[in-house]
């Protein structure tokens, strides 16, 4: 089209022309006249840059492609029609080619096949300019396809391609800015005055507690975000957990939720149905662009985390001095020193979390008519002189006396799964709670639920309930090494056989006590060797190097010794074996400061150091020895 207003005219009545087709189409995207074009053309690269791909087909975004476009198209009519060059033509559409692919990067599907097929365009272009005769092009396109074919089956194999840069990672984003005149927390008690008002329904695959906002920034009056939402057309950025989860997935409908908030379990991946969506890419949560209407629907999809107990165990906290800051005040002393009693004994950081939340379960009570308020002089009235309060305060306060402790923490707000009907589920402003999450590496933001139930110490609001009572077994569990068999009970049937003059009563003893040692027998036998095959087996490679060091650890006989350091073991254990266990230590410490950059190559020479040690381990320590510590499970 451009090109048919260059062809055998001045120049500058085709450039007018040209600029006349552009004003054309911006009106046909804009829908009209935009007084803001101007401005929209300036910023719309930067607004691109502080966009999650893929974005949004909104005018202020498309203008810069259709202006690039046009003028890529532009230069090249002029230069095909004004000029004998060969090539020169395919310059601007190269060059805006290049644009896109600085733009695009972190977008959906790959470039490579547009990226041959225009480079068989320009081979064209170059042969048709030549003026050689048919032959030569019916050679010369099939030879540029190839090469083309060649270069994309090339592509992926540069070094470039694992991880090309990014302008976005170096975009400066908007600060942060309050998002709702009332923040969710200061809601809390309000909405629980009035229990029954509608808010919203879900339509999801299991019942979970719905995220509404997250606040991680504390002054000592008031929790608020520090959120920097980005624009995005429904992708959210993955979180730090790469493990085992699963997907649920929502059709959410607004009943008279107000706010801008938008409701989503867990950690979102995918929404739809949103124009305008706005995300924080550090916590997942969903922004709309104007408060939803009433009967509003959009669909989420969410990814839950499931680690396992070993992975928890072995969970350290990240080091965020803005995630552990607490606010000028006497109050700080308080509440360290009842986080410290709290804690008392806990070995773990995840211990001394669920220790926490144990504490505040049982020594305060849950009553929707304390007073509301968060700051620090309404927790200490209700640390000192009320012992009640509702979510707001036990979530508060939870969080508070973690950073004491040195675990970076925040405040979540968000609704119970609601009342269910047929898969759907009806939340009211009753079904309101907010709860606290710990940052670990590696694991993300765990949640942890301080509040207690409404009819004592079972939670009667909480989803995850059973994360405390897991948390109880995690930590007897482990303090006995896991090796302790249950004694099987004894059958009914046995007991009626006995009574009735079948079975004596000393055959019993001999089959239960044969029974307790083959028992015994299979677990000397078969634990070990499964904990070492779990370990050696794990998905990602960062597992895997952990588990050789903790391996390492166990046949150095420091298996109940968690607190000590890389740098203690190997300090305890000179000699021949610091051979094999110094590089297996800084191979461990590497993954825990560094657990996206570890290869499978690394967790493999883990391994071996691992096996190696074992086999000098082995060497130096005698048999009965070694049998001694099998049999006692050592």
């Amino acid at each position: 089209m451009v090109a048919a207003f260059t062809w055998r005219r001045p120049l500058w009545l085709a450039l007018l022309l040209d600029v006349l087709v552009w004003v054309a189409g911006t009106v046909l995207l804009y829908g009209g006249l935009a007084p803001t074009l101007p401005v929209d053309v300036a910023n719309s690269w930067q607004a691109l840059l502080t966009t999650l791909l893929p974005a949004q087909p909104e005018p202020q975004l498309l203008v810069l492609v259709h202006t690039l476009v046009w003028a890529a198209a532009t230069a090249g009519a002029e230069t095909l029609t004004r000029t004998s060059t060969r090539i020169a033509a395919a310059v601007p559409a190269l060059a805006v080619f290049g644009a896109a692919l600085v733009l695009g990067v972190g977008g959906a599907g790959s470039n490579l096949p547009v990226a041959g097929a225009l480079f068989i365009v320009v081979a064209v272009l170059a042969l048709l300019r030549d003026g050689r005769s048919p032959v030569w092009l019916l050679a010369g396109v099939p030879a540029a396809a190839v090469l083309a074919a060649l270069a994309v089956l090339a592509g992926p194999l540069l070094p470039v391609a694992a991880r090309p840069y990014d302008p976005r990672d170096d975009a400066g984003l908007p600060p942060p800015a309050r998002v709702d005149g009332v923040s969710p927390l200061d809601r809390v008690s309000a909405w629980l005055q009035i229990p029954d008002r509608e808010l919203f329904t879900v339509e999801a695959d299991r019942p979970l507690n719905w995220r509404l906002a997250v606040l991680d920034r504390y002054d000592g009056v008031r929790w608020t975000s520090g959120a920097r939402f980005r624009p995005t057309g429904g992708t959210v950025p993955e979180g730090e957990w790469r493990g085992a989860a699963d997907v649920v997935r929502q059709k959410v409908t607004f009943d008279g939720l107000p706010g801008t908030w938008l409701p989503a379990a867990e950690r979102p991946e995918r929404v739809t149905g949103v124009r305008g969506l706005a995300v924080d890419p550090d916590s997942g949560v969903l922004l709309a662009a104007a408060e939803p209407a009433e009967g509003f629907t959009y669909e989420v999809t969410s990814r839950v985390p499931e680690p396992s107990k070993e992975e928890l165990l072995a969970a350290t906290p990240v080091r965020d001095p803005a995630l552990t800051d607490f606010p000028d005040g006497p109050q700080e002393q308080l509440f360290r020193r009842l986080a410290q009693q709290a804690t008392e004994g806990a070995d773990a950081p995840i211990k001394q979390a669920y220790r926490l939340q144990s504490y505040l379960r049982t020594n305060a009570s849950y009553d929707v008519t304390a007073p509301p308020g968060h700051s620090l002089k309404s927790l200490e009235f209700f640390l000192r002189t009320t012992h009640r309060g509702t979510s707001e305060q036990f979530a508060s306060t939870f969080a508070l006396m973690a950073r004491t402790l040195g675990l970076p923490s925040r405040v979540v707000v968000g609704f119970r799964p609601g009342a269910e009907s047929g898969g759907v589920y009806r939340v009211r402003s009753g079904h309101v709670i907010a709860w606290a999450e710990i940052k670990f590496a590696g694991l993300g933001w765990r949640p942890f639920y301080p509040t207690p139930g409404r009819s004592g110490a079972k939670d009667d609001h909480e989803v995850a309930s059973s994360a405390i009572e897991e948390s109880e077994e995690l930590e007897g569990e482990f303090a006995r090494g896991g090796s302790e068999q249950p004694a099987p009970s004894q059958p009914k049937a046995a007991t009626e056989t006995e009574a009735g003059g079948g079975v004596s009563p000393s055959a019993m003893a001999a089959v239960a006590a044969g029974a307790l040692l083959a028992a015994y027998g299979a677990a000397v036998a078969v634990l070990p060797w499964w904990r070492r095959r779990r370990r050696r087996r794990a998905e990602a490679p960062g597992q895997r190097v952990l588990g050789a060091w903790r391996q390492a650890c166990d046949d150095l006989g420091l298996r109940g010794e968690r607190t000590l350091t890389a740098a203690d073991v190997v300090a305890r254990h000179p000699g021949d074996i610091s051979i094999h266990l110094q590089p297996l230590a800084e191979i461990s410490n590497f993954v825990r400061y560094a657990p996206d950059a570890v290869t499978d190559e690394a967790a493999t020479a883990a391994w071996e150091r691992s096996d190696a040690l074992r086999r000098a381990v082995r060497a130096r320590t005698s048999v009965t020895v070694r049998l001694r510590d099998r049999l006692l499970l050592r």
